[in-house]
């Protein structure tokens, strides 16, 4: 007996980085938390200062993404638009 029914070609695929718990699902970067991430941002903030060999983040190295020091000077120009740095009040 032969079957005629049509298969699915769904697939899964998950990666975990051993370093810091993102994960891809289906080359889709997910953070930690489950939450739908950039992996560029990933690089900047996590992989580029902290990742090690065992990381997984295909962009680690690349420096397009968000960045803590980005991210300070994002709060310091908020700072000086509302009449000074924010930190010193």
């Amino acid at each position: 007996m032969t079957n005629d029914k049509e298969l699915s070609d769904l697939s899964l695929s998950r990666k975990e980085c051993p370093k810091c718990g993102a994960t891809w699902i289906n080359g889709v970067h997910r953070w930690a938390t489950g939450a739908v991430g950039n992996q560029e941002d990933l690089a900047g903030l996590v992989c580029n200062k902290l990742g090690d060999n065992t990381c997984v983040n295909p962009m680690k190295g690349n420096e397009t993404g968000d960045t803590w020091d980005k991210r300070m000077e994002d709060l310091e120009n908020m700072g000086e638009e509302k009449e000074g740095r924010w930190w010193d009040k």
